[in-house]
C-alpha cells in the first residue's frame, strides 16, 4: 500500500532523481516534463501529491496550482513546490498560488520526507495493484 505522488520537473536529472528517491521511499510515482503532461497526468490519475517545479522552461508551474484549487475534487491535494528560487518574494508567491509547502533545491531529502508525511496523513492511501 502507497501513496501516489506527481512529480512535475522540466529538468530531466532533478526529475530522474526525485521519481528513483520517492520509489526508494515506497511512493507511486509519475512524472510530468511541461503543463500539458501535467494536467493530463492529475486528470487521469489524481495524485495523492504533487512535487511541482516553479519554472518549467518558459511556463509557470503555479499554473498548476492554481488550477487544482479551483477543481472542487481535487483542492484538497497537497502541493510542494521544488524551486531554485529563494527569494522571500516567490516564497510568498509560491503559498498565494496554493501550494501547502516550499523546498528549495537543492533538494533537503530529510525536509522533503518530513513534508510528505506531514502531508499526507489523511490522503487516501492505494493499493498496489
Amino acid at each position: 500500500m502507497t501513496h501516489h505522488i506527481l512529480v512535475v520537473e522540466d529538468n530531466k536529472l532533478n526529475r530522474e532523481l526525485l521519481c528513483d528517491w520517492l520509489e526508494a521511499e515506497n511512493y507511486q510515482v509519475a512524472s510530468a516534463t511541461n503543463l500539458e503532461q501535467a494536467f493530463a497526468a492529475i486528470q487521469e490519475m489524481p495524485p495523492d501529491a504533487v512535487l511541482l517545479d516553479v519554472q518549467l522552461g518558459d511556463e509557470d508551474g503555479l499554473s498548476i496550482s492554481w488550477w487544482i484549487r479551483k477543481q472542487p475534487t481535487l483542492s484538497h491535494i497537497p502541493i510542494i513546490a521544488v524551486t531554485a528560487h529563494a527569494m522571500i518574494t516567490e516564497h510568498e508567491r509560491i503559498f498565494l498560488a496554493g501550494c501547502n509547502a516550499c523546498i528549495s533545491k537543492p533538494i533537503d531529502f530529510k525536509l522533503l520526507r518530513q513534508q510528505l508525511k506531514q502531508w499526507l496523513v489523511f490522503a487516501p492511501i492505494l493499493s498496489k495493484g
